[in-house]
């Protein structure tokens, strides 16, 4: 019985060291289960990656009591961008993208009206290379529309059926439920071991974003924030709010678009809902440029911002066009850069990467 035991326990740290060596893509619940010590013990991360270095130079700093940098714990307050920040974006396009075709061109069960239709297929072509170019303009209002007067249980079984159901295009191996970039997973677990409040302010979909991640960081809903619609009572109709009473016979259901959380809009949302100026800041696109500026600009506290590069072609689909011009936006505003392919030892696990 002893040695059943033993070998148990032996079998199981073979399988965690599997997992946290990469050797093996990270399912969900693996994803949520990753440490990470206040002293920093990154195990996805290049032991001599600079943009590392430098977070943990700065986290050891701002966190000692000794240091003229020293933070106190209610004002060390983190922003992370999700899309290409800390979740898949570019398989083909963002998660937010793909439900959203899924809903309005292959959902039997539902029929979109033809403008919101037309958007669609114009993402769906532009995705398969049908056209150069898609359909331009704000796509929130039609994202809106498709998802339009479902309850919150009603949206959140849907969104969950997709993630756990659908493989991400162009990557092996991996679910879009599993495709986060793990180095990133220990950054979050890494400021939240020094008493961090970590936020995701993104162009996603609130609610989507509330779905999708919050068990894997265990992250509070408040501490969420993406685009919005405007929400209403079931029995609401087309009353405005200011006129309406919620009855016991109500719930809350999805309506029109209200705004998209990005650029300008990011710092707007930060200090209306956060009510503080962050002192880290993590993106990866030039919508995310306002937020990494706001976080180090005429700040009180010692503050950075990090950037991520898409110029891994082996094991993300990478865009070196963009990255290298990502990387010139960084080096103009005085944010970190971090190459996944450089920085990183695995982005999802060794077993996914590019199907050629």
């Amino acid at each position: 019985m002893r040695f059943k035991k033993l070998f148990s326990l032996a079998l199981a740290g073979v399988f965690a060291f599997g997992f946290f060596s990469g050797t093996q893509a990270a399912t969900r619940e693996e994803i949520s289960e990753v440490k990470v010590s206040k002293a920093g013990n990154f195990k996805f991360w290049e032991k001599d990656s600079e943009s590392a270095k430098k977070l943990v130079e700065y986290v050891k700093d701002v966190t000692n009591p000794k240091s003229k940098n020293f933070i106190p714990i209610e004002d060390r307050i983190a922003t992370f961008d999700m899309d290409g920040t800390i979740f898949c974006e570019t398989a083909p396009s963002y998660f937010w993208n793909m439900i959203f075709i899924q809903r309005t061109l292959h959902d039997e069960n539902f029929q979109a009206d033809s403008a919101t239709k037309e958007y669609a297929q114009s993402l769906e072509d532009f995705n398969n290379g049908k056209i150069s170019d898609y359909k331009h303009g704000i796509s929130e209002p039609y994202k809106a529309e498709a998802f339009k007067n479902m309850n919150y249980a009603e949206y959140t079984k849907y969104v969950q059926n997709f993630y756990e159901n659908t493989s991400v295009t162009g990557l092996s191996n991996l679910k879009w439920g599993e495709a986060f970039y793990l180095p990133m997973v220990e950054v979050i677990r890494y400021l939240q071991a020094n008493n961090f409040k970590v936020y995701v302010v993104s162009g996603t979909d609130r609610q989507l974003i509330r779905v999708l991640l919050g068990d894997i960081f265990k992250i509070p809903s408040e501490q969420i924030i993406g685009s919005d619609i405007n929400i209403l009572a079931a029995n609401q109709g087309d009353k405005k709010g200011e006129k309406y009473d919620y009855t016991h016979n109500d719930y809350l259901v999805r309506g029109d678009f209200f705004t998209k959380t990005i650029k300008m809009n990011k710092v707007v949302a930060i200090d209306r809902e956060i009510g503080k100026q962050p002192v880290l800041a993590f993106g990866n696109s030039d919508g995310d440029t306002s937020m990494l500026n706001y976080a180090i600009t005429n700040n009180k506290y010692k503050s950075l911002a990090f950037f991520v590069l898409c110029d891994d072609l082996e094991r993300e689909l990478g865009n070196l066009k963009k990255a290298d011009k990502c990387k010139k936006m960084a080096e103009n505003n005085g944010w970190t850069s971090i190459s996944m392919r450089d920085d990183w030892k695995t982005i999802y696990g060794e077993n996914v990467k590019v199907e050629k």
